[in-house]
């Protein structure tokens, strides 16, 4: 079945729309909610933003690992984007239905994202690995030609698997609730959903994860494994510190976030719980990139002087 086919309604189903139910069972809480979540998202687009800007602008920070978290930072603007301005829409309007087709858009669009994520996450672990496990070859390993294909390569590695895997998921029949118990509209809740079997499709779900997460988190790991090992060698106190300081940080964030979506997508669905799906899902949406300027950036002093540079040239004009 074609994305197209989707739209259509096949004779074993009757639904063609979903209600996102979200955190309808917080009545009490929606408006502070509204806020909570309305504030994360301007800390979201003005963090990041800041960091596009100064890596664009400072010549300073002209080098791969800043080429790349500019990628990263654009990144999270639009994966966050994907799911919570829906998230407010539905908190202030309390009107949470969502077409069949746009469930299937968003979905898609997260998931491709998502696997975007996991390809630059390793693919800035690997630059941290030429750069101080290699520091003489770093030059001319990481040239600009490499960096433009390896961003390019994570961008769009995931599309075409991603758009298959959507199409999978919409192509069983619902033909009992329309109610999603999530806030957007993930894999594990929308299964759940369709009276077909399932089978297939978890399994599908167990590939792909284990191609677009697991692969990278190994990889990662074994970057970080090298690193640590030639930090250790390190003369320096000082030096140490400071590039330990840098490893936890990113460590912290790719467990923080293959953690919590690996629990996710490989637990068996009949032991998914709706409100523990909902926790894991807000840290590797929403918490980790609202913490990624302050956790790869803000804590940078190159990046807090190119950013002083910036505003004392904003006053001087």
């Amino acid at each position: 079945m074609t994305c197209e086919d989707m739209r259509t309604e096949d004779n074993a189903s009757t639904i063609t729309e979903f209600v996102l139910l979200g955190f309808s069972d917080l009545p009490n809480l929606q408006g502070l909610l509204f806020g909570v979540f309305s504030i994360i998202y301007i800390i979201v687009l003005i963090g990041n933003s800041l960091i596009i800007i100064i890596t664009r602008l400072d010549a300073a920070l002209e080098t791969p690992m800043y080429f790349f978290l500019a990628n990263f930072s654009s990144l999270e603007i639009c994966y966050v984007s994907v799911t919570l301005p829906r998230i407010l829409v539905n908190l202030w309007t309390q009107d949470r239905s969502i077409s069949m087709l746009g469930c299937a858009t968003q979905m898609c669009f997260f998931l491709m994202l998502g696997a975007t994520e996991c390809f630059l996450l390793a693919v800035m672990a690997y630059d941290r690995y030429v750069a101080i496990c290699n520091p003489l070859h770093y030059p001319l390993v990481m040239n600009h030609e490499l960096c433009l294909q390896l961003a390019a390569s994570a961008w769009i590695g995931g599309i075409p698997v991603q758009i298959g895997q959507t199409c999978q998921v919409f192509s069983l029949p619902f033909c009992g609730s329309n109610q999603i118990n999530h806030f957007f509209c993930d894999i594990p809740p929308l299964i759940k959903l369709a009276c077909g079997d399932t089978s297939l499709n978890e399994i599908c779900v167990y590939l792909v994860i284990i191609l677009f997460a697991m692969i990278p988190f190994l990889l990662i790991l074994g970057s970080y494994v090298k690193i640590i090992s030639t930090i250790l060698k390190f003369p320096s106190a000082r030096g140490r510190s400071k590039a330990f300081s840098t490893c936890s940080s990113h460590l912290i964030v790719v467990l923080l976030f293959f953690g919590s979506a690996s629990i996710t997508y490989l637990s068996p669905k009949s032991s998914h719980s709706a409100g523990t799906d909902k926790l894991l899902s807000l840290f590797y949406t929403i918490v980790t990139p609202m913490f990624n300027p302050m956790i790869y950036s803000l804590r940078n002093k190159d990046v807090i002087a190119a950013l002083k540079r910036l505003l004392l040239k904003k006053i001087v004009w």
